[in-house]
């Protein structure tokens, strides 16, 4: 007889009365990719763990009633009602339930969560310390101690029914290689089933993810009679994003179009899975060096051809590999290449200090103030000189952020040239070899070992 689970109809709560609050966190991509530089920092293991039937450990809060299910019918009560205690699979309030749930029970161990992100527990007993990740019901756990991660597996066993999964190998899709100092995280497996997926494994392939002689318009091409597969596909491209920064710019162009697509944008989008095609080993590489933070920031100007606004990019660095970047489109008009720059200098200072945020949650700090790498003088200038201009008095926020934290030397602007900046990948098509060229130095081959 098969295994049967029993589910609540969620559909039918109603807010104010059956639940108060559903929001429940996940790990961010960024917090992942900061552990993992961590770990292969300081050599120290990585365990993966996944909790069974982690929504039916939370406690409820409201008063929650269910009807009898069929078959468990009391046939000496069979109008009476269920109140349910703990949570079920189907209720609104189950998964912030289990996180509160599993959030106390860590306490109860001694773990703190993190500020910066709440999904991120730390540990700390003399001279030893762990960290913590949880997304949903995966766990990963590293720390100085293997026997300290083991003790806590232990206690965990004790309260949860969870699977010791032994050392991190493949966790949310992404796939680690470990190498003699250090180990590589890449997405081949789901990249390949996405070609699959999409008929694609033996298309053509690409050298780069977009075309660099044209931009994409809402008015290209014919509509798409059913653009639910343009959809799904710009959907999976962007989980890919995870692993390959490579892909942000020209995912984030197809993502613009999710509205209204026509056939024009799914060619778009079927050449980010030829480029894929001719680039399946590519990933992250994490190995030991420095824990120096800097980033890279940069814009195009006006290169949308319809609402005439800029893209930002960045890419911070933590020691050797990228930990977050961004390529988005900015929300206003830029009057300026100045201004464009300075947006963008503006939101990698935002993510620079979020980070430091996470670092001291951690209980690292850097010797150094981060630097921030930006290759236009007129934007350094703005950010450096405390004469405060009238052409500028649009931008007067971003402006003080910056400076601010310049005065204080909390972070520290240098001029880099255009060619070897390295977040220009992430605001316009580039012409193959340069867009290579930067590529190599976010990226690197997987070889198996």
């Amino acid at each position: 007889m098969g295994c049967q689970q029993l589910v609540a109809k969620g559909f039918h709560q109603q807010a104010g009365l059956d639940y108060d609050e559903t929001f429940s966190p996940v790990i961010k991509p960024t917090t992942v990719r900061i552990i993992l530089t961590l770990a292969a920092h300081y050599t120290w293991p990585l365990r993966q763990l996944d909790i069974s039937n982690a929504f039916l450990h939370g406690f409820l809060k409201e008063d929650v009633y269910m009807a009898q299910p069929q078959g468990f019918i009391d046939p000496l009560r069979p109008n009476h009602v269920c109140k349910l205690h703990k949570s079920l699979y189907g209720l609104k309030q189950a998964p912030r339930a289990w996180f509160e749930r599993f959030t106390s029970q860590l306490e109860i161990l001694g773990f703190h969560a993190s500020t910066a992100d709440p999904s991120l527990f730390t540990f700390k007993a003399n001279h030893d310390t762990l960290y913590l990740l949880l997304y949903v019901d995966d766990i990963i756990i590293t720390g100085t101690s293997p026997s300290l991660i083991t003790n806590l597996i232990h206690k965990l066993q004790t309260t949860f029914e969870l699977k010791d999964l032994g050392p991190l190998h493949y966790f949310l899709g992404l796939q680690l290689h470990y190498h003699t100092t250090g180990f590589s995280v890449h997405q081949t497996k789901y990249a390949s089933d996405l070609l699959q997926r999409f008929d694609m494994t033996n298309c053509k392939p690409s050298s780069t993810p977009y075309s660099s002689t044209s931009r994409l318009t809402k008015d290209q091409g014919t509509p798409l009679v059913d653009p639910t597969s343009f959809r799904s596909l710009v959907g999976a491209l962007q989980y890919l994003t995870f692993t390959r920064p490579d892909l942000s710019f020209a995912v984030n162009q197809v993502c613009q179009f999710m509205h209204s697509p026509t056939d024009t944008h799914l060619i778009a989008a079927k050449r980010i899975l030829r480029y894929i095609k001719g680039s399946l080993s590519s990933g992250l590489l994490f190995q030991p060096g420095s824990l120096n933070l800097q980033a890279y920031a940069d814009a195009d100007w006006a290169g949308d051809p319809i609402d005439r606004r800029s893209t930002s990019g960045y890419v911070v660095f933590l020691g050797s590999t990228p930990i977050t970047w961004v390529s988005k489109k900015q929300c206003t008009v830029s009057r300026s290449s100045t201004e464009a720059e300075y947006r963008s200098l503006a939101s990698a200072t935002a993510e620079v200090f979020w980070i430091r945020m996470v670092l001291k949650d951690l209980g690292l700090f850097l010797p150094n103030p981060p630097i921030l790498w930006c290759d236009n003088l007129s934007a350094l200038a703005l950010a450096s000189n405390p004469v405060f201009h009238a052409r500028t008095k649009h931008i007067e926020v971003d402006y003080h952020f910056i400076r601010e934290k310049v005065v204080r030397r909390d972070v520290v602007v240098k001029f880099i040239s255009t060619t070897d900046q390295l977040a220009d990948i992430l605001t316009k098509c580039l012409p193959s070899p340069s867009f290579h060229r930067l590529r190599a130095n976010l990226l690197h081959p997987f070889r198996p070992p």
